[in-house]
């Protein structure tokens, strides 16, 4: 599992990230190529993107109310969460491949579910919901793309090339 015990560069290095497989309980909502993903924490950085991917797929900038992007507990990456008052920022990829999302997949922590979320203008988005506790702040990207960005692209690399499924 992609579990930090405290955001700092010492848990970077040595906590892993990704369960190492994809889901298919998980990935069974993925039915189409033309499903879009809705990503609103690390996966919404292009260097992130690479180095999981080998490429950034294309992406839309987009708001969607009534969820909210949380910090959480010992974690430098965020989960998306209900909250009727909140609107979470995130990115919309589209064109993903079926290797991409069983990527994607298996890079995701087991306390995210995929599944459909409603985004006004969009027939068929989804997203990983995270099922687990939160903090009660908000994820700032800003500041994961300060202190956390280089350190966490250069795990993703490793935790990439360590992925023979795929």
């Amino acid at each position: 599992m992609r579990r930090f015990e405290t955001p700092d560069a010492d848990a970077l290095a040595v906590a892993p990230i990704g369960k190492g497989a994809a889901d298919p309980r998980r990935l069974g909502f993925v039915r189409a190529a033309d499903d879009v993903l809705f990503v609103y924490g690390s996966l919404q950085f292009p260097a992130v993107l690479i180095e999981l991917l080998g490429r950034c797929p294309s992406s839309e900038p987009v708001e969607v109310p009534g969820w909210r992007v949380a910090a959480l507990p010992g974690r430098v990456y965020p989960g998306l969460v209900s909250r009727p008052s909140s609107v979470a920022r995130g990115v919309l990829l589209t064109g993903l491949t079926a290797a991409e999302w069983a990527v994607l997949d298996a890079f995701e922590d087991a306390e995210y579910d995929l599944g459909p979320l409603v985004i006004p203008g969009h027939p068929r988005v989804l997203a990983y919901v995270w099922t687990a506790e939160v903090s009660p702040g908000d994820w700032d990207a800003d500041r994961f793309a300060l202190d956390h960005l280089a350190e966490f692209t250069a795990r993703c690399a490793r935790w990439r090339a360590g992925l023979s499924a795929f």
